[in-house]
């Protein structure tokens, strides 16, 4: 016979094993996509910088100060892509490890944030990409002193890039963030409204810390940042709202 103590050390040890075995899934599936993409890794990059090398003055182009740039650049980019691409499959594997352990109405609400989350996601880095990325360089390249010969290094673009789409992809996130403080009870929309001058002041205090050292890409993070932030208010006063409803007409 089985002990307690037994019973519950057997269901951890096969809730590590279910882990163990979802983490691989998520793994072999970011290496699978990553090897269908390798092949086209050179039009991967060209494809993410096309903003920056439409920008370039007519004769310069890219440059590559590390003889081994031309390589890991573009290698590094893909990985990054397929990462970004199994993600909804990735979410999905946490979902279904974690989904047992959820009440009903904890499951009504988890999945509609999951799809949200990955949507938001890539809506900031697809608006860092067609909307952002044109701006800046075409402002910055606009600005440069006479006489300087404009060449970036493919792997500072790259870092560039990467920490840009980063902080986008997480920035448009808040209003999942926001909503989740609503609907589990840490804060009412009211009290999040009334705080909305020092929320102005974080957005800024995030992009600054999130993006290069330059007004301008601030203000372009820091004000779609604040754009969510009401968004999320006012998800939150719906779903407060039906919650009310649903009460009275118990």
């Amino acid at each position: 016979m089985v002990s307690a103590e037994e019973e519950k050390e057997l269901t951890l040890i096969d809730h590590l094993i279910e882990l163990r075995d979802r983490i691989l899934k998520c793994v072999v599936a970011i290496v699978v996509i990553f090897l269908a993409l390798f092949y086209w890794a050179n039009d991967i990059y060209n494809y993410v910088a096309l903003p920056l090398i439409q920008a370039l003055p007519e004769g310069s182009s890219m440059i590559a100060i590390d003889p081994t740039s031309p390589f890991f650049a573009p290698f590094k980019l893909t990985f990054y892509v397929a990462f970004l691409l199994a993600a909804p499959y990735v979410l999905y594997q946490l979902w279904s490890f974690i989904a047992p352990g959820l009440y009903k109405n904890e499951k009504a609400i988890a999945i509609p944030l999951f799809i949200s989350s990955v949507v938001l996601f890539y809506t900031g880095i697809g608006f860092a990409r067609y909307i952002l990325f044109g701006i800046i360089f075409g402002f910055f390249i606009s600005v440069a002193p006479d006489g300087i010969q404009i060449a970036p290094d493919i792997t500072s673009f790259l870092s560039f890039a990467l920490t840009i789409f980063f902080a986008f992809g997480i920035a448009f996130e808040i209003p999942i963030a926001v909503f989740l403080c609503i609907w589990a009870g840490l804060a009412e929309p009211e009290s999040l409204t009334e705080k909305r001058p020092y929320v102005v002041v974080g957005c800024f205090v995030v992009a600054m810390l999130l993006t290069p050292p330059d007004p301008f890409t601030q203000s372009m993070l820091a004000l779609p940042m604040w754009a969510l932030f009401e968004l999320g208010i006012l998800a939150g006063r719906i779903i407060r709202k039906r919650e009310g409803e649903n009460i009275v007409q118990n």
